[in-house]
This record gives structure tokens, sequence and C-alpha cells, in this order.
């Protein structure tokens, strides 16, 4: 039975949490390589969704700091 993708992450704070378990988990060396893969996987996936946070926060700075004070939509 395959499994069910993994879920989305809340917010910025739980994707760099969970990030982070994933890589001491590869950086311990006691995962097998198919685990691995999966973890690295799940690891670039996060990342895209914290740099989409990121450069969302970037471009509401950028708002901001120009002085327009309007609803920013991503």
């Amino acid at each position: 039975m395959p499994k069910a993708p993994p879920s989305v992450p809340n917010n910025f704070e739980a994707a760099l949490a969970e990030l982070d378990l994933l890589v001491e988990r590869m950086e311990s060396g006691q995962l097998p390589l198919e685990e691995s893969l999966v973890a690295y996987q799940r690891g670039t996936e996060l990342l895209k969704f914290c740099d989409g946070v990121l450069k969302d926060a970037e471009q509401k700075i950028k708002v901001l700091d120009g002085g327009e004070l309007k609803d920013f939509t991503p």
C-alpha cells in the first residue's frame, strides 16, 4: 500500500523544525539508503516551502518600506 504524501507544514517554524530533525537523522549515518532518499526528498520539499515563506515576507517588507500600507497577495 503506497504511503500518503507528507502534509504541508503549518508554518515556517514547523517546517524548519522538521527539516532540522531530518538533517540530524541523515547526519547520524544510521538511516538505510531508501529512508535516506525519502528524507532527502522531504527535506527538499521543506526547503522550497521555507524559501516561499521567506520570499513572501521579503515582499511584504518592501511594500511597507515603500510607505504603501496595503494588503499583500502572493
